[in-house]
């Protein structure tokens, strides 16, 4: 009711002013029940209201844009064949869900997408019942969406229909595949959409291959095919094994008469496509052909990444977030920031790509991510020594294991929250074997507007009770290089560098390398009260809380120790605290629980010291998302936060 009061107070307003509704369509469009109501040809007009809506929202407030105007027209579609949010749509990673969002009745609060406390960046249950599922990470919506069908099969929910969207390159991953199997080996009825937009739409040329896709389609091949399994069925003779046999006969049939062979139908699921993923029109139809099709059924769309704004068609990973940008002109708008220290990430890439100049024996890999980590560094100066494996964590750290059990020294780089999917493959794979893997975690800590399933929290917490494994954290982008040209040296062993997102703190990054011994942290500051103790980027803003704690408090006496190691923790500064401070804090951007203060908290125990500790880092929650600042006051790891447990 509040909505429909609310769009109606939004039509007034325009009626009063005399001006015309900029989006005539899309503003009554409060939720999919309104969009179901239109005839079918005024979707086209649907979809491009909704893609210059988008547009104009994305310029000034920044997300995931180019997949988003991507399926524009799958998205439109979707909800007008299928009666959500009874009907479930499962979108895999969520960089394709804006267009949903706005349709769902979320288009007013759009403005506040990714912002602190506004709508979440990617879909979530919590937020709308048209949000089926938790998306952020790769590869889970075949699995997700199998679930749900049967279990509105054991329920008994009559005719539930479950769609799985997986775009954005997450078929390259396992999960897709593990779902895959299992889909193709249980009885159910689920619809998977594969959006291809890794290519340029093709014109369907060749009549044979658009009789093909009309025969696939067809009302009347379809209820013959129906027809004839039920009698072969009455007959005795349709048994499971011979309809399984049956279907391959089928599907290689149709292989021999495309010229074309498909891994899904060589799986007994029912493959549609590929076919044009911008026309509205014919996606309603044949999605209103193939919906009630009993079995598991794959539809394949070709569509174009940032389809209908021509920077975003033709500019690649840029456009895949962006930032701020001119809607009209496609300029983006990025700030003077020569003057400012660099991106962790770049210095990463650049020092790499010094390492393995050096060391003939280093190689990059990189889980589809060599932009944003900034391996795409190395891959353009020495590109046989650099590999990109697609969306497959455990894949990437395996991989890396194989290289370096026959003398490679692979460094391979994650984003932390994704390294959480190799987990086993870094116990089993690595770590067991002591090979020298240099596992570089980047965007470990708080993220940003991108929010809890890509907070790189829990990192520090999960490897440290690992075997064989070195932890270490850099306070800056000094500290970084030093890390690096250690890992890379003789007998070190399984490695891990964990950094955040964002810039460091220093301009003149390009300092000389020198080894860090493992395990060994340093005293930044002396002191006689209270000992502060912290592991990474904190640490800059640690100093500024002790100098101002200490102005604010004559005769207050902080010292700071930066940790450097998680694992193995430096015995002999731990020893040092102990016997000369009457106060420990520990500073992380980690959650508490298993972090550095667990492990300095576990060491005092061990030898039977009894000193307050006080721990800073994240709290047993999942962390909203919103801007830097504003999660770290929310966590109290900023500077007031950090003051409050000095005083």
């Amino acid at each position: 009711m509040r909505q429909k009061i609310a769009t109606f107070a939004t039509e007034f307003y325009h009626m009063a002013e005399n001006e015309p509704i900029k989006y005539p369509l899309l503003e009554r469009i409060t939720e999919p029940a309104y969009l179901r109501q239109l005839p079918l040809e005024q979707l086209p007009e649907v979809c491009r209201e909704l893609r210059q809506d988008i547009i104009q929202e994305l310029s000034g407030n920044p997300g995931h844009f180019a997949s988003s105007l991507g399926v524009v027209e799958l998205t439109v579609a979707l909800h007008y064949v299928f009666d959500t949010p009874y009907d479930r749509i499962v979108w895999d990673v969520g960089h394709q869900a804006y267009g949903h969002k706005i349709l769902t009745g979320r288009r007013e609060a759009f403005a506040t997408n990714r912002r602190f406390h506004g709508l979440r960046p990617f879909p979530s249950p919590a937020e709308s019942e048209y949000d089926s599922f938790t998306s952020g990470h790769a590869s889970n919506s075949i699995s997700a969406a199998l679930g749900m069908a049967l279990a509105a099969k054991f329920k008994g929910e009559g005719r539930r229909h479950v769609v799985a969207v997986i775009g954005d390159g997450a078929m390259s991953g396992g999960l897709a595949f593990e779902g895959l199997n299992n889909a193709a080996n249980t009885p159910n009825d689920v619809l998977i959409i594969l959006n291809d937009n890794n290519m340029s739409i093709d014109r369907s040329v060749g009549g044979m291959k658009n009789l093909l896709h009309e025969l696939q389609i067809n009302p009347t091949y379809n209820r013959i095919r129906y027809k004839a399994s039920r009698k072969l069925l009455s007959w005795g003779w349709m048994n499971e094994s011979r309809k399984k046999s049956i279907l391959r006969f089928n599907n290689s049939l149709k292989s021999l008469i495309n010229h074309q062979q498909n891994m899904f139908e060589g799986m007994d699921i029912r493959y549609f496509g590929p076919t044009d993923g911008h026309d509205v029109i014919e996606l309603v139809r044949t999605l209103r052909v193939i919906k009630d099709m009993e079995g598991p059924k794959l539809l394949h769309i070709h569509t174009v990444k940032g389809k209908g704004f021509e920077p975003a068609e033709h500019g690649g990973a840029i456009w895949h977030a962006p930032g701020k940008f001119d809607p009209q002109t496609g300029e983006l708008l990025k700030g003077d920031d020569s003057s400012l220290p660099p991106k962790f990430q770049d210095v990463f890439g650049h020092t790499l790509l010094e390492l393995a100049r050096a060391n003939e024996r280093i190689v990059g890999v990189t889980p589809a991510m060599p932009t944003g980590c900034s391996m795409n560094i190395l891959m353009e100066a020495l590109p046989k020594r650099a590999f990109d494996v697609g969306i497959a964590e455990g894949h990437a750290v395996t991989f890396s294991a194989g290289m370096a059990k026959d003398g490679l020294l692979p460094f391979c780089n994650i984003y932390s929250s994704f390294a959480q999917r190799a987990y086993d493959n870094l116990i089993h794979d690595v770590c067991i074997s002591r090979l020298p893997v240099v596992l570089c975690l980047d965007r470990a800590g708080l993220v940003g507007e991108d929010g809890p399933t890509h907070h790189g929290a829990f990192d520090l917490a999960y490897l440290r009770p690992i075997p064989h494994l070195t932890i270490a954290s850099p306070m800056d982008e000094h500290e970084l290089r030093h890390l690096m040209f250690t890992a890379q040296l003789e007998g070190k062993g399984p490695f891990v560098i964990r950094y955040p997102r964002g810039r460091g703190s220093h301009c003149d990054w390009e300092c000389p390398m020198h080894e860090i011994p493992i395990g060994q942290g340093r005293k930044l500051k002396d002191g006689t009260d209270i000992a502060l103790l912290s592991i990474g980027p904190l640490g800059v803003t640690a100093q500024e809380a002790i100098k101002q704690a200490e102005a604010e408090h004559p005769g207050l006496s902080i010292a700071h120790y930066d940790m450097r190691f998680l694992k193995p923790l430096d015995e002999r500064l731990l020893t040092e605290v102990a016997a000369r401070y009457k106060k420990i804090v520990t500073l992380e951007d980690g959650v508490r629980k298993g972090g550095l203060g667990t492990a300095v908290l576990e060491w005092l125990a061990d030898h039977g010291i009894s000193i307050p500790v006080v721990r800073l880092g994240l709290p047993d929650q999942f962390v909203e998302h919103g801007s830097l600042p504003e999660l770290h006051h929310l966590c109290g790891i900023d500077v007031e936060g950090i003051k409050r447990v000095l005083l």
